[in-house]
């Protein structure tokens, strides 16, 4: 078998990047571990950037989008109660939109399914090979036949786990785990507010999200460790009224649907390539919810990977290619420094060695949250960065 582009792993990154190169009229096939059914039933990130629902426009990609997501301009802080708005139109003219990964990478794949592409589910062993030279391939199994994929450049976009980060010798990664994680629920109610509310309290930061106009999503800090167990549908809503509670305001509550408890980490490696193989999305860099990036650091890179491989196939040039993992790892740490910098100020900090320093720590927060709201500078940072950075390899 043969094709130009190897594209291992069927989450947003690999079908995007296969939709961009459709486009150019430039083959792939894409290669998931999982079913379908799996793919299309993960629970993800719901918020896009200005330029991730730009590129989407571009490419013909966003009717879905435009039928059920949600435009917002701005999100929520608050501290013991204070909520302040920051509006993100006003303060740089631009917007987010709420849309579920769910629910795109079900649309890139009916769209995939509607153009006949190749995409090869519950294949196994994945393994690429050959790629100092210029006819890599990837070796799989696909319905317990050993095949083997002939092609010019092969993209790991295959997850933390996946085999495309372990296929660069010499690869390092710099990491960061945090003490806590995010209990995660989806609840059959009206979301309680228009924009998303991001709460610092002293028992522990919640947030108010939202996937559509019937269905609100909403998160508590927990330890990393904790059991999904112990929470109970009632722990839950009466932790969320308080953390979120504000005067003036009400919290609707509904019947849970689902609920899990989500580690936070921030990692990142030293080099998003290899000969011919290239990384994207989480394969090469995973950040903590808070700053709502992943899924949109996952379509800049494939935005700019993309472009690099139609100019490199097409015409020969390989400026793109050469300069990719510098451009997405430069932006990447651009987006790091932002989201560590969201999830620093609005979590409860309960490492603190004794009741002093927490405290202490606790207050720096609110000094933070109390400058931020008065500072429109500040304002006008966050907006620029939350709204989103430009997808660029120059």
């Amino acid at each position: 078998m043969r094709t130009q582009v190897a594209i291992i792993g069927a989450g947003p990154a690999g079908l995007l990047l296969g939709h961009i190169l459709h486009q150019a009229g430039i083959g792939f096939t894409i290669l998931e571990r999982t079913s379908r059914e799996h793919l299309l039933g993960r629970i993800r990130a719901g918020v896009l950037e200005q330029g991730s629902v730009d590129v989407l426009a571009e490419l013909g990609l966003d009717a879905d989008l435009r039928e059920r997501g949600l435009t917002h301009h701005g999100i929520h802080l608050q501290h013991d109660g204070e909520r302040h708005h920051v509006d993100f139109v006003e303060l740089v003219g631009r917007t987010v939109s709420i849309y579920g990964q769910q629910a795109l990478v079900a649309h890139l794949l009916a769209e995939h399914d509607r153009l006949g592409s190749d995409i090869r589910f519950e294949v196994t062993d994945a393994a690429p090979a050959g790629l100092d030279g210029s006819n890599p391939t990837v070796s799989y199994t696909d319905g317990g036949v050993a095949t083997e994929l002939a092609c010019e450049f092969v993209v790991g976009a295959d997850g933390y786990h996946g085999v495309g980060r372990r296929s660069i010798p010499g690869i390092t990664a710099f990491e960061r785990d945090y003490p806590f994680g995010w209990l995660g629920i989806l609840a059959d109610v009206p979301p309680s507010t228009d924009d998303l509310i991001y709460a610092l309290h002293r028992d522990g930061f919640a947030m108010h999200s939202m996937r559509s106009l019937e269905v609100s999503r909403l998160y508590l800090q927990v330890a990393h460790d904790e059991s999904i167990d112990d929470w109970s549908d009632a722990r839950i809503w009466d932790a969320l009224q308080t953390r979120l509670g504000s005067d003036g305001w009400t919290l609707h509550e509904g019947a849970i649907t689902e609920k899990s408890i989500t580690p936070m980490r921030s990692f990142v490696v030293s080099t998003l390539t290899h000969g011919r193989l290239f990384l994207a999305g989480d394969a090469g860099h995973i950040v903590p919810p808070t700053g709502a990036k992943g899924l949109n650091s996952a379509i800049a890179d494939v935005t700019m990977l993309g472009r690099a491989l139609v100019r490199s196939i097409r015409e020969g040039d390989e400026t793109g290619l050469a300069g990719y993992s510098d451009a997405a790892l430069s932006r990447q740490w651009k987006v790091q420094q932002f989201s560590q910098w969201m999830t620093d100020m609005l979590h409860l900090h309960r490492e603190a060695p004794d009741a002093s320093a927490r405290d202490f720590r606790y207050r720096s927060q609110v000094g933070q949250l109390e400058y931020l709201f008065g500072s429109r500078h500040a304002q006008e940072s966050l907006a620029e960065q939350y709204a989103g950075l430009p997808f660029t390899t120059e």
